[in-house]
Parts: structure tokens; sequence; C-alpha cells
């Protein structure tokens, strides 16, 4: 074990920070320093000193702070904002990006000897559709934060659903996946996630439509069959009843009501 790994732990997304606060954030800065600045203020490497800073979305720093966290790192020194007096810090840093850094240096929006200094050791992870057997453990892991979060009872996917899960394209990586096991429980009729609540379930369509009988049908006999036996093969499940019909949800309560179906289910 690391001998950080009881210090602190300081996460800090570059992205979300307004370039006019940066400097502020990152090395902190003195009473009065500038306007709104009442009481002094300590800075993330400050917080995080003998300790861990992750810097989250580092490609998003502009080129004006990237040298003061050169310097921050090369020589393990900071000074606040509206101060003269420099302050030593010890702290490890961990970073990730998005952006292809190596491009980012050949446009000019990044650093090259910051780039250097950061990738002592780089870990390249592949986007999701490219280690989809990491899915089921991933949907565990994100599943239990859901449940934690909205008081949820645990909700287990079903293998059928993993499957479906692993097969999709995940252009928004794990963000979307996370989004995706939220909504999957948080729609979870008796705490069983299905595919057919995902915004964009396949509805199955008769390529040659329906045949309509030489002697004609009996319309309204028709819907209500078709209802029932959308309910029977979802257990009752209105939701996902509808959602075999291709209707709204309310306009399946409203043919519900209309049968005189409501009772079903």
């Amino acid at each position: 074990m690391s001998r950080r790994s009881a210090r602190a732990f300081v996460a800090v997304n570059c992205a979300a920070i307004p370039e006019g606060l940066l400097e502020a954030e990152f090395f902190g800065a003195e009473r009065g320093a500038y306007t709104g600045a009442q009481l002094a203020r300590v800075g993330h490497f400050e917080q995080a000193d003998g300790g861990t800073l992750f810097l989250d979305e580092i490609g998003e720093l502009p080129l004006s702070l990237q040298p003061k966290l050169l310097r921050a790192l090369q020589e393990g020194r900071i000074t606040r904002v509206g101060s003269s007096r420099e302050q030593t810090v010890d702290v490890r840093l961990l970073a990730a990006t998005n952006r292809d850094l190596k491009r980012e240096i050949a446009e000019g929006r990044f650093r090259e000897d910051l780039y250097w200094r950061l990738n002592v050791v780089g870990l390249h992870l592949p986007p999701l559709r490219e280690r989809r057997e990491d899915i089921p453990l991933l949907v565990q892991h994100l599943a239990a934060r859901v449940v934690r979060q909205h008081g949820l009872p645990r909700g287990v996917f079903p293998r059928a659903v993993l499957r479906g899960l692993m097969d999709r394209p995940w252009t928004g990586n794990v963000r979307e996946l996370a989004n995706t096991v939220e909504r999957l429980l948080l729609l979870a009729d008796d705490g069983e996630p299905s595919l057919m609540d995902l915004p964009d379930a396949p509805v199955a369509v008769l390529d040659g439509g329906i045949r309509l009988p030489a002697e004609g049908l009996h319309w309204d006999a028709l819907e209500r069959s078709l209802l029932q036996q959308a309910l029977q093969m979802t257990q009752g499940q209105r939701k996902r009843a509808a959602v075999l019909l291709g209707l709204p949800y309310k306009a399946f309560l409203y043919r519900l009501e209309k049968h005189a179906l409501g009772g079903e289910g």
C-alpha cells in the first residue's frame, strides 16, 4: 500500500471551473486577492498535500495556467493568488482526459513539457465498446450505487438484459451506461430491469402488415384481444405491454378503459 493511501484524495473536474477562478482553485488565494475574496482560500494543492490530487479532463486547462501547474509539479512549490510567499507541497498527481494530447500539442493547445511531466506512467482505457466483457461488472457496481442513491430494492439484471446491454454501441462510454442502468432500475416493475424500458427499445414490425380477411373483421374485438395478449405476455406489466403494442402509455391506458380491461394486470 502507498504511504499516501490514508491521506487526502482530492478530485477536480478541470472543465467545470471558470477560467478566471482556476488559479485560485488550484493554488489558493489570500483575503482581498480579488473581488469577493472575503476570506483566505485553500487551494486544491494544499488540500491534497501529502496525498493525491486527481485532475479530470486536464486537456481542458487553458494555456495560461499550464506553466504554473508545471512549476508546481516540477518543484513542489505554489504561491497563493495575492501572496508573494511560496509554499512547499507534496502531492501525487493523477490526470485523465478524453482528448488526444499529442494532437493538442501539435495544434498549440497543450504544452509538450507539461505532457511529459504528467505522462510518467500512462494508461490507455479503450472505449466501452472494445471491452464489452467489463459491462456485467460495471452494471453490478453502478446498480448498487443507484440502489443506495434512490433507496430502491436490490435490482438484479437478468442475463438476457446483460446480453442486450453488451450488444449496444455505447458511444457515450461509461457515462451512458450509468445513465442507462439508472433508467432501467427506476422504471423496473417488481425490481426486475427490462430492455423494453430503454427509449430506443426495438419494436417488431410485420413486413407484410396484417392481412385483412375477405369476410372482414370486428375491429373492437381485435383491439381488445391484442390488449389482453400484451398484458398476458408481460405478466400484467402495463408499461411493457404498451411498448409491445407501440402505443404511448396514456393511449394504452385509454384503450384499457375503453374495453373495460382496467382491472387486468
